[in-house]
């Protein structure tokens, strides 16, 4: 039977996110243009009084703090109405009016940052300000780059629009002819789903979509890494990897030293494609095929309220604290749960401070779809838990930890139900999925670490990218991260066409050194206890009041070293030895 996508005003609204509890209305967002415009100009005011004196810096800073208290639900509420529906040209228009203001206010605050002694609260900010010293221009430079700044968005409000507002897919057919809606949020579905034909016939649709108009995706890329390299020339950092892992003061190293930790685990993963086409008994292994369920008769439908159950089930280990705000999270509307008709794909959370979070999903009641929910709730609740016992200054916390809560409560969540789970096929079909966990994190994460990486330094030397030299390289370290076992379908040489992540300025390495901290985190939770779960909700409650690898540390991981990476990739290699022991009884 043929599925229909809803149009959002279609949607039950208990399944759909209270954006009221941020404004009541698009009137309300409007009626603070004003206020807004307010505060920027006072901000303007501060110009030349800041070394003046210690009140004068203060008053600069408690005004930035304001700005932030009233500018983050004005953003939020904007960008939400923007992706539950990114066709809504009113939608549009407000997402437009709020980063022309944002950039406004930037480009004032960055004139500001200038070397001066610290007050107590602020010692820390200011340090770290402090810190980009070397990087920090002329009063005149800093302006000129503030002003590029609005150019600099470019690149990614293309990628969007092309992406998630323009690319449409023919149907896909399933063995017996019925026709089936290929949508970003339908695809993955579809790869995880049983029928073998629907798999060929669904990535043959959605890539032959992004070939359609693979010169201007990589016009695109190209136009990111360019504007990326643009300013960490202008800030003298030796390349835009150093530029983005400073930011969140991040060693380079670390980057480097997950690629080669994984690139020397190659034969694990090569192992783990042979298993996979033993166990899905094919004569040839395609790219459709590794999303599928290598155990049969397991693609259990689970529906929302259901997978609410289990998420509530398999955190418990973290307290009562943590479950009843998980609680108010599903009760309270912070999440909008279902596809609609015009949504962005994927899913996100997002917090501000003075609101609770909000999460999207696009729930399809697959194990996937209840995994991707409590890890963006681990998001939600590490946003709700900073912004609740840190100051409006230090309770954003950066990249490098983001990725760890949410990845520690899908691990939580595995560990769960395997521990419940006695049946052969049953472990076996989870053992399976943890073992995708580990593909599709921290395998493919560093492949798109690596490629992302090529990109930079492609055009840092000068070459450009085009659909040509990336679809090249993209398929070649597909062709390394997953050996000899699996076909080079041409069409795989195009997926990094459909990758937000790498208009995310060098995010995605963070999910496999995220999934490493998270497998050992959850480890140490379920074996010691309460002092673990302390420790791990003072992380939590951390917001940046410390550089990310000291959070870490306090938490019981220490990402400076390898051993991490190294652990979560022998904890893979055992998995394997246990799927194929189960398989062989």
């Amino acid at each position: 039977m043929e599925q229909k996508i809803p149009q959002r005003s279609e949607l039950d609204p208990q399944y759909t996110w209270a954006t009221t509890d941020l404004y009541p209305n698009e009137e309300a967002w409007e009626a603070d243009i004003p206020k807004i415009q307010e505060v920027v100009g006072r901000l303007k005011a501060c110009q030349g009084t800041l070394g003046q004196s210690a009140q004068g810096l203060l008053k600069f800073l408690q005004l930035e703090d304001e700005f932030t208290r009233v500018g983050e639900p004005f953003v939020s509420y904007a960008m939400y109405l923007r992706d539950q529906d990114t066709r809504n040209p009113q939608a549009q228009k407000m997402s437009g009016q709020m980063m022309n203001l944002l950039i406004q206010a930037d480009e004032t605050m960055e004139r500001f940052y200038q070397e001066e002694p610290g007050l107590e609260h602020y010692r820390l900010a200011l340090t770290r300000i402090r810190r980009q010293k070397e990087h920090t221009l002329s009063q005149q430079e800093e302006a000129l780059l503030a002003s590029a700044g609005k150019v600099s968005q470019s690149p990614s409000d293309i990628y969007k629009n092309l992406h998630d507002a323009d690319l449409t897919f023919a149907d896909a057919v399933d063995k017996d002819g019925g026709r089936h809606p290929v949508t970003h949020g339908t695809f993955i579905p579809m790869m995880q789903g049983s029928d073998r034909a629907m798999r060929q016939s669904a990535f043959a649709s959605y890539y032959k979509g992004f070939d359609s108009f693979k010169n201007t995706f990589a016009a695109a890329l190209d136009g990111q890494m360019k504007q990326l390299q643009f300013f960490a020339d202008a800030r003298h950092y030796p390349s835009a990897l150093a530029a983005a892992l400073d930011k969140t003061e991040v060693p380079v190293e670390i980057y480097h030293n997950l690629i080669a930790a994984v690139r020397e685990s190659f034969p694990t993963m090569h192992r783990y494609m042979r298993l996979r086409k033993k166990l899905l008994g094919v004569d040839e292994l395609h790219y459709y095929d590794i999303y599928a369920p290598m155990v049969p008769d397991q693609d259990e439908k689970i529906p929302f309220e259901k997978a609410k159950e289990m998420a509530l089930e398999a955190l418990a280990p973290l307290g009562q604290d943590y479950l009843s705000m998980l609680k108010e999270g599903f009760e309270n509307r912070w999440i909008d749960v279902y596809e609609n008709q015009g949504k962005r794909s994927g899913a996100y959370s997002s917090g501000q401070y003075g609101c609770h979070p909000f999460v999207l999903l696009n729930y399809t009641d697959t194990l996937n779809d209840v995994f991707t929910l409590v890890h963006e709730m681990g998001h939600a609740l590490h946003s709700y838990l900073s912004a609740k016992n840190q100051s409006i200054t230090y309770f954003d916390y950066v990249i490098f930890v983001a990725e760890v809560a949410s990845t520690c409560n899908e691990a939580l969540l595995m560990q769960h139900l395997l521990g419940k789970t006695t049946g052969k096929k049953e472990r076996a079909y989870l053992i399976n999925y943890f073992l995708e966990q580990f593909r599709t994190t921290l395998y493919r994460q560093t492949m798109f670490a690596e490629f992302e990486l090529w990109c930079s330094e492609q055009v840092q030397q000068g070459l450009p990218l085009t659909a040509e030299s990336l679809c090249q390289k993209y398929g070649d370290l597909n062709r390394e991260y997953y050996g000899e076992d699996i076909v080079p379908d041409p069409e795989i040489a195009l997926e990094w066409a459909r990758i937000p992540h790498f208009y995310m300025n060098f995010y995605v390495y963070q999910y496999a050194t995220g999934f490493s901290a998270a497998i050992a985190l959850s480890q140490r939770i379920l074996k010691e206890g309460t002092p673990a779960v302390q420790d791990y909700l003072r992380f939590l409650s951390g917001g940046c009041s410390t550089d990310p690898v000291s959070l870490l540390r306090g938490a019981g991981v220490d990402m400076g070293s390898p051993a991490p990476v190294q652990e979560a990739l022998r904890l893979f290699d055992d998995l394997i030895g246990q799927m194929e022991s189960l398989m062989e009884n």
